[in-house]
């Protein structure tokens, strides 16, 4: 008989209840680490739907003030709608515009100030939910006829008091809106910009 057997098997059940101990340590390890994974996945679907569903209910507003007019007073509609509503990092978001009297067609049909209108409302939307001390429009107005740029410059002007509004703009019907001025200008002596500003506040805004 091999006197040492008892010995070695010994050795061998001690480093079986090691492993085993290890093992089972570390599946406690990876069941709390896929526990911790699953509430962070959750947060994180919470605060997505959060944020969509604000932006989505806000965003047809919105986009009803920039489009209504005399003639059209219930203005456009506008809705987000997600591909993957489980997850939905994992997708995309359609985002559908459809201006007044306009039938549904997609965004990539729809005329350059007309997609400009509907991002605007969709900025502005986003906006809403986690405002920012301010933001910069760098002639957004491009693609917009003068009807449009007066809408956009009104809804700019009636929601100034939840943000402060830099625009960068070629365009007077912009000016009208604005509390102040920034116009830059060549100094041909000197060959260099220069600026000139206009506080608009200090002046009677009302027509005799």
């Amino acid at each position: 008989p091999n006197m040492r057997a008892r010995e070695r098997y010994d050795e061998v059940n001690k480093r079986l209840k090691t492993t085993e101990d290890k093992l089972h340590q570390a599946r406690n390890q990876s069941r709390a680490v896929e526990q911790g994974f699953e509430q962070i996945k959750q947060q994180r679907l919470e605060r997505f739907m959060k944020m969509f569903e604000h932006v989505e209910m806000t965003i047809d507003r919105i986009y009803k003030d920039l489009t209504k007019s005399q003639k059209h007073a219930l203005g456009g509609n506008a809705y987000l709608t997600l591909s993957n509503t489980e997850e939905p990092w994992l997708g995309g978001i359609k985002f559908n515009a459809m201006p007044p009297t306009k039938r549904f067609r997609d965004m990539d049909q729809l005329s350059g100030g007309e997609k400009t209108v509907a991002a605007l409302a969709l900025l502005f939307a986003i906006h809403s939910f986690h405002p920012a001390p301010f933001f910069v429009m760098d002639e957004v107005d491009a693609a917009l006829d003068n009807v449009n740029v007066f809408k956009v410059s009104n809804y700019i002007k009636q929601n100034s008091n939840n943000f402060q509004c830099l625009v960068i703009s070629l365009k007077d019907a912009f000016y009208d809106k604005a509390d102040s001025l920034v116009g830059i200008y060549r100094e041909k002596e000197k060959n260099c910009s220069r600026a000139a500003t206009m506080d608009l506040t200090k002046y009677d805004t009302t027509v005799s």
